[in-house]
């Protein structure tokens, strides 16, 4: 029940019952004072406070890379797996427009139509067994337009990848990033290996129009020791649930074989209406009847044009082929679903990798202009978030600010020029008006 007005709420109610109005203690003796109370409330909101900062204590960041010093080229080796002249160029750039041109430099693809693999290792491999891991990056697609195709994301790999030969048949242990190709590829790419296997989500995350434009966008996974997930895209929730679920991970109970429908067991829901039966003389109407309205032609000859026949129409009354109504099945048990058991083989580990030691880009663009940026790979989503709030967060306007003066320089740079030209077009139609008169 609740206290009444003005109650002491540090006090347990057998206290309060004890102290009657004839008790001998003074209000003053008989309830904590307001300083009292202010110290205990702060004593428990400093103990929170500790707490949380235990908590922030205990989060691991495991990997960061903000490609914010030229030495970012000793941190990342460049495979060579396709072969020389079919690798691109990773360019250490913020691209053509940018907040802050040092802040906001990335890992660029430089060249068109290319492959490109680059990896880098973490400082010690680590396993997210019974641990949170979060993965996070962003990325820049500038050259962006309605046909852009190519690759965005980012792979988990163990620490024996040969990071020289590292390519598209290295094992990986997950896979997460942008994948955009014209109007049939949007969506974001989310693979976790099992087992050897590479397993796709059974539905794409999709992109939406504003997802995939030529600004920067911030990728966030949550992967959680309970085998649930959760993807943020500009730290908005972008899809969520549970691995068993949303990939071909052995789920925790199956179909019992042993299990078998029953033989009577009636799962059509409607059933042919004994009662309706066929009007007499429905088969007898013809689907096409003669043309009343049509007539011989007066020249119609039939010995050189033969015997005339009158053309064929359809029949109004014709109703085609009879079928009797369909009703509710009285007997109709519903769908049959076996017994359901537990799977021997479920594993409630699959979120979890022994060897995580590098992380690495593997991808194929048609167009090029993407850059990467402000990389995170721990175990907490507030650490991800605070890291976003720092390398992200305060240029997503400046940026949009900034190429929309840039838009508007060069539509007056080109209408100035189109200006001009015309001018010059006009002044030789002068110049050729005066030389047809002399």
């Amino acid at each position: 029940s609740s206290a009444s007005p003005g109650a002491d709420p540090f006090r347990r109610p057998s206290d309060r019952a004890s102290l009657t109005p004839s008790s001998p203690f003074s209000r003053a003796q008989r309830e904590p004072s307001r300083q009292s109370r202010m110290v205990r409330a702060g004593a428990t909101l400093g103990a929170a406070a500790a707490a949380a900062a235990v908590a922030a204590a205990e989060a691991k960041v495991y990997f960061k890379e903000t490609f914010s010093d030229a030495a970012w080229r000793d941190r990342w080796v460049d495979s060579t797996w396709k072969g020389a002249e079919a690798m691109g160029e990773w360019e250490w750039s913020a691209g053509e427009w940018f907040a802050d041109e040092e802040v906001n430099k990335g890992m660029m693809t430089k060249d068109k139509a290319r492959f490109y693999a680059i990896s880098s290792k973490l400082d010690e491999p680590f396993t997210n067994k019974d641990k949170d891991l979060v993965v996070q990056f962003s990325v820049k697609n500038e050259k962006r337009q309605n046909s852009f195709c190519g690759g965005g994301y980012i792979k988990l790999l163990p620490s024996n990848t040969d990071q020289e030969s590292f390519g598209g048949d290295s094992p990986y242990h997950i896979m997460f990033g942008p994948d955009l190709c014209g109007y049939d590829v949007s969506r974001v790419h989310l693979i976790f290996n099992y087992n050897g296997e590479n397993l796709l989500k059974n539905e794409d995350i999709k992109l939406e129009y504003n997802d995939k434009n030529e600004f920067t966008h911030l990728y966030t996974l949550h992967v959680r020791p309970d085998n649930s997930y959760t993807v943020y895209l500009d730290q908005v929730e972008k899809s969520t649930g549970t691995l068993p679920e949303g990939w071909a991970f052995p789920s925790k109970e199956i179909d019992d074989p042993e299990d078998k429908k029953p033989a009577d067991w009636v799962d059509e829901k409607m059933m042919v209406d004994p009662e309706d039966k066929k009007p007499e003389g429905w088969d007898d109407i013809p689907a096409q009847i003669v043309d009343p309205a049509a007539s011989k032609p007066e020249d119609w000859d039939d010995e050189d044009d033969g015997e005339w026949e009158a053309p064929m129409i359809d029949n109004p009354e014709f109703k085609g082929e009879w079928k009797p109504k369909m009703i509710e099945n009285p007997d109709y048990k519903g769908e049959w679903t076996a017994k359901q058991i537990a799977n021997p083989d479920y594993d409630p580990n699959v979120y979890a990798y022994d060897d995580i030691g590098m992380v690495g880009f593997e991808l194929w663009v048609v167009d090029n202009g993407s850059v990467f940026d402000n990389i995170f790979i721990g175990d907490d989503l507030e650490e991800a978030k605070a890291f976003a709030e720092e390398t992200f967060t305060p240029y997503v306007q400046k940026e949009k600010d900034v190429k929309t003066a840039l838009d508007e320089e060069k539509k007056a740079a080109e209408k100035k020029a189109a200006d001009a030209a015309a001018a010059d077009a006009e002044e030789d139609d002068l110049d050729a008006d005066e030389k047809e008169e002399l």
